[in-house]
């Protein structure tokens, strides 16, 4: 081999190398800069399905390549109830194929059954009710308001009541809750039920914000951790090592913990949310994990998709303010949405983790 061919071998090898680590940072750059574009909010469509939408769906919305394999070409979202004043805490019973959900003011359950896209009101009174969802025997927990507690409805249809006081002194309004696999049940305690009577009854405050475990053993409760602003939603990774809170009070953002055992431990900031059709910063709601550790929260402008790592990597707009969001469907790749006055959902391409 020739000196000259040598050194043109070198200086393509070079030119190579070159342009693959520009690509590599322009490539790595990319997110950031369609994450700082700004997003128009969601257009006006016809949900009643009788004007088919242009595939794919123009509200389900890649920040970041990494959502890419989530966003199904042919499936659309769909509306399938509308009239509740605030919607919240989606549940999926995989036996009954129902999602209950809680429209809280008006002191009621909902239920829509998957066979017939039919809705019934499923439990009245309800205790202005919340977050709700199903235990490893399939029992549902909800976390009622009105009463402050948490309770769990047997298969006889009686109520036990899980938690409603700690230390002697009553719960402020228990939110959402979450099961682990040791039988243990988690919830959150912000004061939104008792700052009116719109939500719950008015009280006065008489525990700090917190988060609480209840040991399936001896049903007692622990406080895990106060050191939150004010928790809302809350789920589990999908290895059950770590625990996710939503902060809805000053701090406006995701918490995480490593869970060891019936303690938390190295808690830390996780995410904090953009509205990309403000640029304004967004609190989640509520959130739930799926089966590759990411975390979906409904934020503004709908249901932002949180990576592990703690970018924002898509976003679902709806048409209404988020509360509340599960997975479901007979393979669990159906997200549900609770949004103010309606229920959506739309096929995507993970399945949930957990179990409701």
């Amino acid at each position: 081999m020739s000196v000259d061919t040598l050194h043109d071998i070198i200086e393509v090898d070079m030119k190579r190398r070159s342009f693959l680590a520009a690509s590599a940072a322009a490539a790595a750059f990319l997110p950031k800069i369609t994450q700082a574009q700004d997003l128009a909010p969601a257009q006006p469509r016809d949900w009643s399905g009788n004007t088919p939408l242009r595939y794919p769906d123009p509200d389900i919305v890649a920040l970041d390549n990494r959502f890419q394999r989530y966003i199904l070409f042919n499936t659309p979202m769909q509306r399938h109830h509308v009239g509740t004043m605030w919607a919240e805490g989606p549940a999926w019973n995989g036996v009954g194929r129902y999602v209950v959900w809680s429209d809280i003011p008006n002191n009621r359950q909902l239920r829509w059954i998957e066979d017939d896209d039919r809705v019934t009101e499923f439990r009245n009174p309800s205790g202005n009710s919340n977050g709700n969802t199903f235990d490893f025997q399939g029992r549902q927990i909800s976390c009622e308001h009105g009463n402050r507690r948490v309770a769990r409805y047997e298969y006889d249809g009686t109520v036990t009541v899980i938690a409603d006081s700690y230390e002697g002194r009553p719960l402020n309004s228990p939110n959402d809750a979450t099961v682990h696999p040791d039988g243990s049940i988690w919830f959150t305690d912000p004061p939104y039920g008792i700052r009116g009577n719109y939500e719950g009854n008015r009280a006065e405050q008489e525990q700090p914000l917190s988060v609480y475990r209840v040991d399936p053993s001896n049903s007692r409760i622990n406080r895990v951790t106060d050191d939150i602003d004010a928790p809302n939603g809350l789920c589990f990774s999908p290895d059950y090592s770590l625990l996710y809170v939503a902060n809805t009070g000053a701090g406006r953002d995701i918490k995480v913990w490593e869970v060891d055992g019936n303690r938390l431990r190295n808690g830390r900031i996780f995410a904090e949310l953009v509205d990309p059709t403000t640029g304004n910063r967004t609190s989640a709601d509520g959130i739930r994990c799926d089966e590759d550790g990411n975390v979906w929260a409904g934020a503004r402008p709908g249901v932002q998709i949180v990576a592990p790592d703690g970018e924002t990597i898509g976003v679902i707009r709806l048409p209404e303010v988020c509360a509340n969001i599960c997975f479901g469907g007979a393979k669990r790749n159906r997200l549900f949405m609770t949004a103010s006055q309606s229920l959506y959902s739309v096929y995507v391409g993970v399945r949930g983790a957990g179990v409701a």
